[in-house]
């Protein structure tokens, strides 16, 4: 399977890899197949993209939010889970959305909305944490900026 991206340009699909969201994700309601996918300059950056396989102009920047907030750990009722299959210890993906604004030292995440993946049955679903620590727009450029600076010294 290909498909054109706006983003990515023509790319191949592995099905086994395609992540379904019954209910959508905030705002793309209606596009229930993505495919996570990597920067093309590099496999080490932080930032994934999820790119969807129903609009090839659709491509959203996510991140693990551990890699932000290394104490992120919403608490959620088990049953916004129901319909991406029974999570087992350790074989969860979670993601959070980007803002890239023009202004890139102004780039955020959304801790309130994470993005939940199944990776046994390829299902994701996206909840809203009822939790005033977590924020929809929370800053990440100077801890990005951090991070990339220890990458580099750890070379």
């Amino acid at each position: 399977m290909k498909i054109e991206t706006r983003l990515f340009g023509n790319i191949e699909i592995d099905v086994n890899k395609i992540i379904n969201f019954s209910d959508g994700i905030i705002g793309f309601e209606d596009l229930k197949q993505f495919m996570i996918m990597h920067d093309a300059e590099s496999e080490k950056s932080k930032i994934l993209w999820l790119q969807s396989l129903d609009d090839g102009n659709i491509a959203l920047p996510v991140i693990d939010p551990l890699m932000i907030k290394a104490d992120y750990n919403p608490v959620v009722e088990d049953e916004l889970f129901k319909n991406i299959g029974e999570l087992v210890d350790g074989e969860i993906f979670v993601l959070t959305t980007l803002t890239v604004p023009a202004d890139i030292t102004k780039i955020t995440t959304n801790l309130k909305a994470p993005i939940v993946i199944n990776p046994v049955t390829l299902k994701g679903c996206q909840i809203i944490v009822d939790n005033d620590d977590y924020v929809v727009r929370y800053p990440i450029y100077d801890i990005l900026k951090s991070s990339k600076v220890a990458d580099k010294e750890g070379e």
